[in-house]
């Protein structure tokens, strides 16, 4: 495929003997082959973005409190919820309600078309470490920018509690 003098072999590919009919006109194109995509002048992250998807991200003054082998990590009265289609919610933190002594930097990175690109942190306590249980997005995408610098837990994995009510059964227990 050439687009304006550059070059990406093999990023096309057409089906004329397709043994299905509606394919023999159509063209493939390789995603990760294009430098980028556009929805109308809007860049496109990780796959578009489906219009029966919706965001929220409300401001709370909810008691939201996050524990990782009995030792209190975050607890805030100033969460913003995060509301996704399809998805439970998700609470998320002040930086300065967290243990950040506890935190540490992750290599992991990792794309939504709805929120951006967010980096996560493991949680060290008492000489465990928990891996990449805490994501943030630093400078997420306009729907989200409620979101910004705000840290959240993976309640799947640590136990969160808001309004003092566990928001999932909690991580299963260590064996050995």
């Amino acid at each position: 495929m050439v687009v304006e003098g550059r070059t990406a072999p093999a990023a096309a590919w057409a089906y004329p003997q397709s043994p299905l009919e509606g394919l023999r006109e159509l063209v493939r194109l390789d995603w990760d082959e294009m430098d980028r995509w556009l929805e109308e002048d809007e860049p496109v992250y990780v796959h578009p973005r489906s219009p029966y998807t919706r965001i929220d991200a409300l401001p709370s003054s909810r008691h939201v409190r996050v524990e990782i082998d009995g030792v209190v990590v975050a607890d805030s009265h100033r969460p913003v919820i995060l509301f996704e289609t399809g998805l439970v919610p998700r609470y998320y933190l002040p930086l300065v309600d967290v243990r950040q002594d506890l935190l540490r930097p992750s290599g992991t990175r990792t794309h939504c078309p709805y929120k951006g690109n967010a980096e996560y942190f493991s949680v060290e306590v008492d000489g465990t470490r928990h891996d990449d249980v805490v994501w943030t997005y630093r400078t997420p995408l306009p729907e989200s920018a409620r979101i910004a610098g705000l840290v959240c837990f993976y309640d799947e994995r640590v136990t969160v509690s808001v309004d003092a009510v566990p928001t999932h059964p909690g991580p299963a227990p260590r064996v050995g």
